[in-house]
């Protein structure tokens, strides 16, 4: 057999961890043999784990790499080519770029337009094979912005929108009840002044009393036109997730309390928190800490958000806090695969693409030693 057999392996499986053999032939998984140890041609892992390649539904690492500092505007196709490195390295082979779409151009120029302009980069870079995983876009719609319907209309079902938020961002309510904790994040990564962030919070509840509406059915509408997935951000309160739930919402990002995650579960929303969260011991804004949630089996995807290298740190966790890796190993491979309908990925099975990582256990951490997509070594 041509192709790459990773024998000698922990294998995470669906629903079981077992020890074995893992084929890969052409793009996909070809077999999977339990117990043995010894098969000509194999690379010999010494049991390393050997997983479904990561999934990435929301990061907001590329704006990380354009922007690395406040006004630096990197050159973008170094940028992506970075970007898309740096997630290969730490396991991630599938992964929803986060842009958002809606501005506010009279806003000291900080929230401008540029979501189109980007994702046309990426898939030119795409298109020519200077990326190493896959890509696809995250449009996130800000609801307090005067220019969302005019943004979204840019785009198409050419353009490889899987996943549309619904960001509402008004002060006051959901992620930032707390007007403190948003004026210490605002003016900490805008440098305002207390004058320009007062104008700021208000500008922005203007705009959601003027527009909140209409940029709320757009973005649904535009959702359904481009074939992507709808998701809510920052649900807090019962009402928001039943909203939410009206609207053909399919995804929870970061719901910030144990009663929202309790809502979404009733009403077959998939729950999503950030493996920072987990990792810290709680959110940075105050809100419910993911591992409150893992523990009530209210946690279904998690998130890198703005670490790339925490997804795999939070799966191993959640398998030593549940006590059951594969179920853990889910919850960023099968779990946001599904939800997003890309059921070629996110598992160990015969006829899966051959996404896959080798990984070992040192002190706790995760080293990846190994990256295939589609069966070719990439990292």
């Amino acid at each position: 057999m041509t192709g790459t057999i990773l024998a000698n392996a922990t294998l995470v499986l669906p629903d079981e961890v077992v020890h074995g053999a893992l084929a890969l032939s052409g793009d996909r998984i070809v077999s999977i043999d339990r117990g043995g140890t010894r098969v000509a041609g194999a690379a010999d892992c010494d049991g390393d784990l050997v997983l479904p390649g990561l999934i990435e539904l929301h990061t907001d690492n590329l704006e990380r790499h354009i922007k690395p500092r406040p006004w630096v505007d990197w050159p973008h196709a170094a940028a992506m080519i970075a970007h898309d490195a740096e997630l290969a390295s730490v396991g991630i082979t599938t992964v929803f770029d986060a842009m958002r779409v809606g501005s506010v151009p009279s806003e000291q120029g900080n929230y401008p337009a540029y979501a189109r302009q980007l994702a046309s980069e990426m898939l030119h870079l795409r298109s020519v094979g200077a990326l190493r995983i896959s890509h696809y876009l995250h449009l996130r719609a800000e609801i307090c912005s005067q220019t969302l319907v005019s943004e979204m209309a840019e785009f198409g079902p050419e353009d490889r929108v899987r996943i549309v938020s619904l960001m509402d961002h008004t002060p006051g309510q959901r992620q930032f009840s707390d007007i403190a904790k948003f004026r210490r994040y605002v003016q900490g990564k805008y440098a305002m002044t207390d004058a320009q962030f007062d104008a700021h919070v208000a500008r922005l509840i203007g705009l959601r009393e003027t527009h909140g509406e209409l940029h709320e059915r757009v973005a649904i509408d535009e959702a359904r036109r481009y074939g992507a997935v709808l998701a809510s951000h920052d649900d807090t309160m019962v009402d928001h997730v039943e909203t939410s739930a009206a609207h053909g919402v399919a995804l929870a990002e970061f719901p910030t309390t144990a009663q929202a995650a309790s809502a979404c579960r009733r009403l077959g929303i998939a729950v999503m928190l950030g493996a920072p969260n987990l990792i810290r011991g709680g959110s940075h804004s105050g809100n419910i800490a993911a591992q409150t949630l893992a523990e009530s089996d209210l946690l279904d995807i998690v998130s890198s958000d703005y670490v790339p290298s925490a997804l795999l740190s939070a799966a191993l966790l959640l398998g030593d806090l549940w006590g059951d890796a594969a179920r853990a190993i889910r919850t960023v491979t099968q779990a946001p695969a599904d939800t997003v309908g890309l059921g070629d990925r996110g598992r160990l099975a015969v006829g899966a693409r051959a996404d896959v990582i080798r990984v070992r256990r040192v002190a706790g951490a995760g080293v990846v030693r190994g990256v295939w997509v589609s069966g070719r070594r990439i990292a």
